[in-house]
């Protein structure tokens, strides 16, 4: 938004209103003339804590940084952190200092001079999470507009007062700018409290099963990591537990990084496969069979011919919709090359074409027309995707990476929404070579199921946008998972060993699960992985020979079938005193090839100590069954969990692990307060 004429509130998580004047600061304004010397420049240090304003807890590897220069700190596991300020940056009257931390947006202080003692500022942050980012935002509104003083004394600023003033002011105020693109909302729409129509599929949790009665098991691969995002989200923002269905155990583990090994040759997946103790019962084993995604850099990437299609309905005129999106595409769009194009599709009540295709030198004008986009109408969602897909048609690029980026709230609610009639028109445009990826934002209308189903059948996949820190990871930091697919139709068939296996139980992939003899079926539709995905799979498998019951499902009895010989083995086979536990098989096919490779690797039995990302994979998936009150969680306790997670933090550049704490310490709160909702 831009300052107007009228009222103009700078509002970077610190803000004062007083009668004839505005102090903006950490400390209280300063006398006038104190009769001390100013400080030193060159002896400016910037110190404090930075902690969760809703539990106390301190935040470990936040960011804190001066914005524009390159002096950048991560607060500790006590959430402290020191910043020395560069001597000719210092002699200013203010200093912008920001942090920021997944889960909890980015946030940014003005510090006046006058808080300075003894060459030392001290800023303590109290972060609360919020659908409002307020980075850099001027608030602009009438001049009779209340704003309530948020300095305190001490230097402890509260974001979530500022949060609060934000969505406040923003709700009486229109952005200033060009004409707005979109059909503006009548007077008094979307007034009050917005009825909630979240739909979650319902996921009925893998039981255990005897290798004796089905010894193989068959899934499609899932690089959805939309579970973890949408679920923070419940847990930071909303301050509530999510509903279960909401809760997909293999989305949560998968939207973190592991360290596989990655592919050789010509092949663009590669297996890694590790055997360990079950934590929640240490009688049982836990197997992790993880997938590596060849990695492209940036700039080996194809040419893009991108089509952002974008809802600019009514629904997504919240600060965490329309404005996020839009927020969003700009860090997408910072990353485009010359050789890169994009159009922009818009759809309310009728789409329309609001850019032509541009080539990335043209950023401004790319940004020019996302900025003037606004929200109102009602929702043609089959139409926007008809649209979207023919304008990628007609620049279709042969060499080149072709995609339809869909950003909504999941609300398809006039014309062509039936699910069958957008899924056939995207596996069409899917079989010419136009892939589907489908980003979610806000609350209230998110239909996961349905935005699911269209990127899986449309060769992509499907994030959920809880924050500005959330998009950098999914269209930054992953570009090429997210944009570039590399291998299509990936499917895994894992064939246990009944002499080392009595049961096993698949966590998660619940509505991937394939019949057995759909793996070499190559007509059949499985998960796409695209450049530098990783994909996780976890059983928990109880050993033959195993005193516990657990996990032993009862069968009678075939009535009219003799179980096959176990001595009539075929030539090929391994012998059930064998060194193995298992045999892995994946196949998958080249993003334009129509025939399936085979890629195989047995499973030793040797159960070995804990590695970093296997302690932390068991983490999130014992977080994801507390989640989900399963009756298969065991001994596992909130603790735990937590200690495995510590345990599994590792290598963490971007803190994406240690942000995992933030969602386990509040799922501690809540649940002693609140009861699990269903669905």
């Amino acid at each position: 938004m831009r300052a107007s004429t009228s009222f103009t509130v700078r509002l970077l998580a610190v803000l004062a209103l007083v009668v004839g004047s505005a102090v903006v600061g950490i400390a209280a304004a300063a006398p006038e003339d104190t009769g001390l010397e100013e400080p030193s420049a060159a002896e400016l240090t910037i110190v404090g804590r930075v902690t969760s304003g809703s539990t106390n807890h301190p935040l470990a590897n936040a960011r804190v940084f001066i914005p524009g220069l390159q002096v950048a700190t991560i607060t500790d596991v006590d959430g402290r952190y020191s910043l020395t300020v560069p001597s000719e940056y210092a002699g200013r009257g203010e200093w912008t200092l920001s942090v920021e931390l997944i889960g909890y947006g980015t946030h940014t202080v003005i510090i006046r001079r006058e808080a300075i003692v003894d060459g030392v500022v001290t800023v303590d942050l109290a972060l609360q999470t919020t659908g409002v980012d307020l980075d850099e935002t001027i608030v602009t509104g009438p001049a009779e507009a209340e704003v309530r003083p948020l300095v305190t004394r001490g230097g402890r600023v509260d974001l979530a007062q500022a949060s609060i003033a934000v969505a406040e002011a923003s709700a009486r105020m229109r952005p200033a700018g060009a004409p707005a693109i979109g059909i503006p909302a009548p007077p008094g729409a979307f007034h009050g409290e917005r009825p909630n129509r979240e739909q979650y599929g319902h996921i009925e949790e893998n039981a255990f099963i005897a290798v004796a009665d089905e010894p193989r098991s068959t899934f499609s691969v899932d690089v959805d990591r939309a579970s973890y995002s949408n679920i923070r989200r419940f847990l930071l923002r909303e301050h509530r537990l999510p509903p279960i269905d909401a809760v997909q155990i293999e989305e949560m583990v998968n939207y973190f990084a592991y360290d596989y090994r990655l592919p050789r040759g010509d092949a663009p997946v590669a297996v890694t496969t590790e055997l360990g103790t079950a934590p929640w019962r240490p009688e049982h084993r836990l197997l992790r069979v993880g997938l590596a995604a060849r990695p492209i850099e940036v700039e080996d990437l194809p040419p893009s011919n991108l089509v952002f299609l974008l809802d600019v309905s009514g629904s997504m005129q919240s600060g965490d919709k329309l404005p996020l999106v839009k927020r969003s595409l700009r860090l997408l769009v910072d990353q485009l090359r010359p050789e890169d194009h994009v159009a922009i599709v818009v759809y309310a009540g009728a789409a329309g074409l609001v850019l032509e295709p541009t080539d990335g030198t043209d950023k401004d004008r790319i940004i020019e027309a996302i900025d003037r986009l606004e929200a109102g109408g009602s929702t043609a969602g089959g139409a926007g995707l008809r649209l979207a897909y023919d304008v990628a048609r007609r620049h279709f690029r042969s060499e080149g990476n072709n995609r339809v980026i869909l950003a909504t709230d999941g609300d398809f609610n006039v014309g062509e929404s039936s699910d069958g009639g957008m899924v056939r028109l995207i596996e069409d445009r899917r079989r010419q070579g136009t892939f589907l990826t489908v980003l979610g934002f806000g609350t209230g209308n998110l239909q996961n199921e349905k935005m699911q189903s269209i990127a899986q059948h449309g060769n992509g996949n499907y994030a959920y946008i809880d924050s500005i820190d959330e998009a950098r990871k999914v269209l930054v930091g992953e570009m090429g998972g997210t944009l570039v697919t590399v291998a299509k139709d990936v499917k895994i068939q894992i064939e246990f060993n009944p002499a080392e296996v009595a049961s096993y139980r698949l966590l998660g992939y619940e509505n991937r699960l394939l019949a057995e003899r759909d793996f070499n079926d190559d007509t059949r539709d499985a998960g796409e992985m695209g450049a530098g995905h990783t994909v996780t799979a976890l059983y928990e498998i109880v050993p033959t020979g195993t005193a516990s019951e657990v996990g032993r499902p009862r069968v009678d009895p075939l009535r009219y079938q003799t179980p096959p010989d176990e001595n009539s083995a075929r030539s090929d086979e391994r012998p059930l005193g064998s060194d193995e536990l298992a045999f892995v098989r994946v196949r998958y096919k080249q993003p334009d090839g129509d025939t399936s490779a085979l890629v195989e690797r047995p499973v030793g039995t040797r159960v070995r100590a804990a590695s970093t990302d296997f302690a932390f994979a068991s983490a999130v998936a014992g977080f994801g069954m507390l989640l989900r009150n399963s009756e298969h969680r065991g001994s596992l306790s909130v603790d735990r969990v937590r200690s495995l997670a510590q345990d599994g933090l590792g290598d963490d550049p971007h803190g994406y692990r240690r942000g995992l704490l933030q969602p386990i310490d509040a799922y501690a709160a809540l649940s002693a307060t609140q009861d699990r909702p269903q669905d």
